[in-house]
């Protein structure tokens, strides 16, 4: 993801852009497109949010080797739904057909947003200090990063998308691949709604480098947290992936975002009006001297 400020009267543009990686191939592989859309929203419009900015508008480029209007109008009302989600504008977008680039039955998609925070409402972490509450605001699953290592998990199991997810009583009502295809969950509305409640110094969006990578770019130097990872339950998805992958702990939780897609760091005084104003968050931990993330 790339984004920027850009000064404007007195607000900031906020502006993303992101794609949606290695989860389309699981989308071909079952013929499902009806969630890309709200994903390929959802990976920049959760990223502006973390500075403040309410998202204004967004863009599309769907691109593939020959035009499957089926497939394409699929994509598009994925798109449509995740900018109700997040209250933005959908201003337009680009469709490009190129003959041989792409194999059949094969797309790509990007997407751009532009938001906009008033100057002295700005979230960039400055005010963190040692002590600070970290809330966790739950994921809907893998969301759109450390698809090449499920991948990997799935072909070196042997696991079929089309099985039936081994990790709840009721199973047989879902298979794997639309597990794992569920749609990233848009924090726009939780996100600013919180800073309307109380202040919030920080937000992380957990994408790829999951809780390792992630958090410790908007902690001050000197700064570092500990997480609690007994204060949430981690969903099944995850521990059936490290299972079957044999994965280490630490990277799964370097890659993944382990049930937990935002980050919010507010002052422990603030923490429990945040938790009763969000609702379905949890306490992950504390800021404490020092860097990076302690489990």
């Amino acid at each position: 993801m790339t984004s920027g400020f850009v000064p404007f009267g007195d607000s900031y543009l906020v502006a993303g852009t992101d794609g949606v990686g290695t989860k389309l191939r699981l989308a071909f592989d079952i013929a499902v497109h009806d969630t890309i859309g709200i994903d390929l929203v959802a990976m920049s419009v959760n990223d502006i949010v973390t500075s403040g900015a309410k998202p204004l508008f967004f863009l599309d480029y769907f691109a593939t080797g020959h035009l499957d209007v089926d497939v394409a109008e699929l994509v598009v009302k994925g798109i449509v739904e995740g900018c109700r989600q997040s209250d933005c504008v959908l201003l337009g977008g680009e469709t490009a057909e190129m003959p041989g680039f792409y194999a059949k039955g094969e797309y790509d998609v990007a997407g751009f947003a532009v938001g906009a925070v008033k100057k002295e409402e700005v979230i960039d972490g400055k005010s963190i200090q040692k002590g600070d509450v970290l809330l966790g605001l739950p994921s809907s699953g893998v969301h759109s990063n450390g698809f090449s290592l499920v991948r990997k998990i799935l072909e070196a199991s042997q696991t079929k998308l089309q099985d039936p997810v081994p990790w709840e009583q009721d199973a047989a009502a879902a298979s794997i691949g639309k597990a794992l295809l569920a749609p990233t969950v848009i924090y726009v509305r939780q996100v600013l709604g919180l800073a309307q409640a109380v202040r919030v110094k920080g937000l992380v969006h957990i994408t790829g480098g999951g809780f390792t990578e992630n958090i410790p770019r908007v902690l001050p130097s000197g700064l570092g947290c500990r997480i609690d990872s007994a204060s949430w339950q981690v969903p099944g998805l995850f521990r059936w992936l490290q299972k079957a992958g044999n994965v280490e702990e630490q990277e799964m939780f370097r890659t993944f975002n382990m049930g937990i897609g935002m980050v919010a760091v507010v002052d422990a005084g603030d923490a429990d009006a945040a938790l009763a104003h969000l609702g379905n968050a949890c306490v992950l931990g504390h800021i404490v001297e020092g860097d990076g993330v302690q489990f």
